[in-house]
């Protein structure tokens, strides 16, 4: 069984970047947890709601085979969180696959697993991911190693099968 621990902001995370690659997600035979800063209901911008079973300080990387950063206005309160940052780069350390969609790979490179590495995300994050040594490509979604990235909301089911694919998920 392959398991996916979601991370969503406690609030304005956005709808469509969490929802698809869940769906996708599950629907390739993944077990998806959702995690935010504290256990409890998430709202989304367009008004989704989530239950959010795990705060990311009780998270331990090594318990999922993916951390997945989902975006949205609200994803900004990730982007310095050492408890974020120790999740990414733990689930790298342990071979594990890490994602981040529209802002939240701003998480990503601030936590230092960007640097070298081809990366996308929403166009208002294109320079601190090179300032932070990304190797910036705009395309909807990245693949570089066990770290996928994408765009936004346009991309949020590519960004599912792309994350499934590197999971190795049918």
């Amino acid at each position: 069984m392959v398991n996916v621990l979601m991370v969503i902001a406690p609030a304005v995370f956005r709808d469509e970047e969490y929802e698809h690659p869940k769906q996708v997600l599950e629907g390739r035979g993944a077990t998806i947890t959702t995690a935010s800063r504290a256990p409890g209901e998430c709202r989304g911008k367009l008004g989704m709601t989530a239950e959010a079973t795990i705060g990311i300080a009780d998270a331990a990387a090594s318990d999922y085979d993916a951390v997945v950063f989902i975006g949205g206005g609200g994803a900004e309160v990730f982007f310095d969180d050492p408890d974020a940052h120790r999740l990414a780069q733990e689930a790298v350390a342990g071979g594990g696959v890490v994602g981040a969609i529209c802002i939240a790979p701003s998480i990503l490179a601030r936590a230092g697993l960007l640097r070298d590495v081809r990366a996308t995300a929403f166009q208002s994050q294109r320079e601190d991911l090179i300032s932070h040594g990304a190797v910036w490509t705009g395309a909807p979604v990245e693949v570089s190693g066990p770290i996928v990235t994408a765009n936004g909301p346009d991309a949020a089911r590519a960004f599912g099968w792309a994350i499934g694919d590197v999971l190795g998920l049918p």
